[in-house]
């Protein structure tokens, strides 16, 4: 049994709700007992008590886009690892991508890494399974089977679905079900080679260049068979402005439709690639400063969704090469809600937009039930302190992998506390009354 907790002298948000007060929250049998304006009230007896005075209690994050290294590459990332990173990160749920060594094409592998997660894993683990056999692009899978074995969503992970015909096979399949399709816009042939933006920088860098095309032109084909079939779509991650153009006009149409960005493209520009940093080599790449302005203003003004990590861990052997040569990627779960505070420390973005893009927004998407602050809800929250100044170092990463984009950064926020079902999975020690310090 665990005791229950009151968190006291908080500051309470809920995006869902758009509530921001003064108040308490009472967690008891793994939920939310209470939420209190003010002082708490009905306390039972021997209650932990947890003094938030000067802290934010909102939702846990949910974040719709995470790697893992298990199964196949444990020595990148387990289950239980890439918990402990998200759970230090205020992230109490993940979707895990298809993209393991046997990929998540069918049901026992999804009830395995269920069936893993809760015995290893300290967060929720929500598998998404592959929309295509072996994630080819060519077979479709069983997509009841794969509802039925727990799947939240379908996708190909880093993979795009090259043919339309396919796609749209696939879009009215997943609509019988009702399951959402989260699918990376990326046409191949515009790739290539291209290793980072299209522009200026690409050339004077003698590195080619990926351009905004490769991104919109499957986007734009994307929103239109997701309105033939009625699909609930979700672009995996765009990353310019001139997608959220496409997405702003498909959401005047249909309320099916939704997007996601990364952190990293909200955050950082093509000019952290120089010199040459493999840790910034990124799929889709970061691209010019007026791209991210305009991502930004998509997240203001709605259509832009979901903000995620893009938690991709890989080893230094596949990092530390040439840029051409090196794998895209970057962890991430650990930095989420300190590099979008960022955003908010700036004046770009207010608080409740960018809680509402990592809590309530992603379970809307994914019909969970967390996400929000409410008597009943899973008591899946964090505690954080905005203001709480810290340095990001590859060393202090509870995840194997050390490609961040943030080394040496210095962060303004941080998380104290994170609760998963009322359990408490991490606390920063410093913050609980009777710690030591």
């Amino acid at each position: 049994m665990i005791a229950p907790i009151v968190i006291a002298n908080a500051r309470v948000i809920d995006p869902a709700t758009g509530r921001d007060a003064p108040g308490a929250v009472l967690i008891e049998n793994g939920r939310i007992a209470g939420i209190t304006n003010g002082a708490p009230q009905g306390v039972p007896d021997g209650a932990e008590r947890i003094d938030a005075r000067g802290l934010i209690v909102a939702p846990g994050l949910i974040d719709m886009r995470v790697f893992t290294g298990e199964p196949g590459h444990e020595y990148r990332e387990t289950l239980a690892t890439a918990a402990d990173a998200a759970a230090a990160g205020g992230v109490t749920s993940f979707v895990l991508m298809p993209d393991t060594t046997p990929v998540i094409d069918d049901g026992a592998l999804v009830d395995f890494i269920l069936r893993r997660a809760e015995a290893k894993a300290s967060v929720n683990v929500l598998p998404a399974a592959a929309l295509t056999r072996g994630l080819r692009g060519e077979e479709l899978t069983e997509y009841g089977l794969l509802q039925e074995a727990g799947a939240v969503a379908l996708t190909d992970g880093r993979a795009s679905i090259q043919s339309a015909g396919l796609l749209r096979v696939a879009f009215s399949y997943a609509r019988n079900f009702d399951m959402p399709v989260i699918h990376q816009p990326a046409e191949r042939s515009l790739i290539g080679d291209g290793v980072m933006n299209e522009g200026l920088l690409a050339s004077i860098s003698g590195l080619k260049g990926i351009p905004i095309e490769a991104e919109t032109i499957p986007l734009a084909r994307d929103l239109q068979l997701a309105a033939l079939t009625d699909v609930r779509y979700h672009a995996a991650q765009v990353s310019t402005g001139a997608a959220v153009d496409l997405l702003a006009a498909a959401k005047r149409r249909s309320s099916r439709v939704s997007a996601g960005i990364s952190i990293n493209n909200l955050s950082l520009n093509e000019n952290d690639v120089a010199p040459y940093r493999t840790f910034f080599k990124l799929s889709p790449p970061l691209r010019s400063e007026d791209d991210r302005r305009a991502v930004i203003d998509g997240l203001n003004s709605g259509a832009i969704d979901t903000i995620h990590s893009a938690h991709d861990p890989q080893d230094s052997e596949v990092k530390r090469q040439p840029f051409a040569e090196a794998s895209d990627g970057a962890i991430g779960l650990e930095t989420l809600l300190a590099a979008a505070l960022r955003l908010v420390h700036s004046g770009d973005v207010p608080l409740l937009t960018i809680l509402r893009a990592m809590t309530s927004r992603p379970a809307e998407i994914l019909g969970l039930g967390s996400g929000r602050l409410a008597v009943g809800a899973p008591a899946d929250l964090i505690v954080f302190d905005p203001d709480y100044p810290w340095v990001v170092t590859e060393s202090s990463f509870r995840s194997r992998s050390r490609n961040t984009v943030f080394e040496g950064a210095r962060m303004q926020g941080a998380v104290m506390h994170s609760f998963v079902a009322g359990r408490p999975v991490f606390s920063h020690a410093a913050t609980r009354e009777g710690a030591a310090t």
